[in-house]
Formats: C-alpha cells, structure tokens, sequence
C-alpha cells in the first residue's frame, strides 16, 4: 500500500512510490517550488473575472509520484509524478511532471586584445574560426568567440552534445553561486559571482528587489493595471509541458591574448568522478545560433545577447 500524506499549502494528497517517506518528499525543494507556483497560478482563476478558467476554475486535487532517483544514496535528486488537475464539469489538464529543480547556463565570451589585423603570420586561431570582416560587419562591432561543451547527453542518445556551460543549483546555493561554480569546474576560468550578468534579469527589467528575478522569485502574485501576474522566474523554460526546470542565463565576457584562443579548443574538462566528460569548443558569437542550434540554452543566450544589445541595455 502506498504511503499517502497531505502537502502544504492546500492540504494536498499526496501517493509516494515504494522506498519514499514523506519527510524526504516533503523537504525537496524542488516540489515545494512546484506546488507553491502552481497554487499561485490556480488562485488567479477565481480572483479575476477575465480569466478564461473563472466560470469554471481548475483545481489541484491530488499529486502521486511514481518514481525517484537518489543522488549520492542519501539526496533526493529526480521525481516522476502526475499530478490531478480537474474542473467542476470533470475535464482535467495535462499533469505527468518531472522535477529536477532549477539550474544555470553561463554565456562566456573571450574577447581578442587585438585585431586580428594587427597579429603577424604566427598568430594561432582555433580551427574554423573565421576572423575576416565581411563587407556586411559593423565596423565597431568586436570580435567575440563563446565557450560551449561538448560532452554526452545520454538522454538525448548523443556522445558529443554541443551547447552552453550549465549545472543545476544546490538546494543551499544562489543562481550566481552555481553559475561561478560550474564556469570554473567545466572551463576552468574563476569568475567571481558579482562579475557575472543575468540576461535574463535585464530582460524581465528585473531586480533585487522586485520584477520575478530568478534569484528573488516573487513571494505573492502582484496585479498591476489588471494583468494576471503568475509569478514565474524570469528564465528560459526549456520543457514546459513536462519539466518544471528553469535556466536564467548569466554572461560574462573577458579580453584575452589572441594566442591564448587556441588552448580553449579541445580542452578537457568536468569533474569524472561526476562522470563529466567534457570538450570545449570555441565559436565566433555571430555562429552562436547555428553552432549550438540544438540547445535551446544558446539559442535562448543568442535572443536574449541581441535583443538586449539593440535596446542598449548592454
């Protein structure tokens, strides 16, 4: 027989598979996020006439969690559940959830101190890095090459994924604290967490203390001039109709020597006792979306890079 408890807020029922107590369930972050956002959102439902669910508002009855892993023997890490979300005349939505929590992606981009120009015929440029100016490129723009990993993504049947540097956060960290971290466990550059930059802040106008930063997750639904406000994070959902994961993507950019380029090619790196197996490549920034086209982190770090540039808010 399954062991059932109630969850709060709602006093919710709560089915946990073979091996789970509700004490370890009840403490992971990752669901209590969950459940407080969807309680959010549910409540707007009845409280504004406008809703398209208001005559006839969803609830959340029931959550049963058919499956987890352990990370380390002892920390609850993923949780496969569904969770039973019906209206009065009986019609439910789509409820199978995986939570894993949320985690970080890092835009880093090196900078060449000097033109390309300017480098004499021993100059060393990683291969397929193209620094010649086509007549379309902006004179003022600077050249700029991305860090991405490639490294295997078993889930995606692949040995050699290429996308951003990323890493979840811990259940004690902050979203900048994770991000320095994974920069320096899987590109090898200390980073201090106050010289990163949350492009996902800048583009919800976000801060410290208001808007839906990632870092400071609004606390109560605000209503401003009528708009239903859900209070979700200001990051990229890469999987919202499964995965409650969110990624705010930070950035950081440096000036390096030109000849320092070429050893971020091919390096290795990743901690292998976590069974990271990670290559760094180097791409032009204006190759970012075709070179990581299969990572909607880069894709997302591409729109968020460039729309931010054209309202000059970088």
């Amino acid at each position: 027989m399954a062991t059932t408890f109630n969850a709060q807020p709602g006093n919710i029922p709560v089915s946990l598979a073979d091996g789970l107590s509700p004490n370890t369930f009840a403490s992971f972050k990752p669901f209590n996020k969950w459940l407080d956002q969807t309680t959010r959102s549910l409540a707007l439902q009845a409280s504004n006439p406008d809703h398209p669910f208001h005559d006839d508002p969803y609830t959340l009855r029931s959550v049963t969690v058919q499956a987890f892993d352990m990370f380390g023997g002892s920390r609850l890490g993923f949780v496969k559940m569904t969770a039973d979300v019906r209206n009065g005349a009986g019609e439910s939505l789509p409820g199978a959830v995986f939570l894993r929590g949320p985690s970080v992606a890092m835009l880093v981009m090196l900078i060449p101190e000097h033109p390309a120009s300017q480098e004499g015929s021993g100059s060393s440029i990683p291969p397929g890095a193209k620094v010649s100016r086509g007549p379309q490129e902006k004179e003022e723009e600077e050249e700029r090459y991305v860090i991405l990993t490639v490294q295997p993504r078993i889930a995606a049947g692949s040995l050699e994924f290429v996308e951003l540097p990323a890493g979840m956060v811990d259940d004690a960290g902050t979203f900048a604290g994770a991000a320095a971290k994974e920069i320096k466990e899987e590109l090898g550059l200390e980073i201090p967490a106050s010289e990163l930059r949350c492009l996902s802040d800048l583009a919800a106008g976000a801060s410290s203390s208001t808007g839906n930063s990632a870092e400071n997750n609004q606390k109560h639904v605000r209503e401003e001039g009528g708009e239903r406000d859900e209070g979700l994070p200001a990051a990229m959902y890469p999987s919202a109709g499964g995965c409650d994961e969110y990624i705010p993507i930070y950035m950081h950019e440096r000036r390096v020597p030109r000849e320092q380029l070429k050893e971020w090619t091919g390096k290795l790196t990743g901690l292998r006792e976590h069974g990271e197996k990670i290559t760094l490549k180097l791409v032009r920034m204006q190759d970012l979306w075709k070179e990581g086209g299969r990572d909607a982190k880069a894709l997302a770090a591409v729109a968020l890079w460039e729309g931010l540039r054209r309202e000059r808010k970088l």
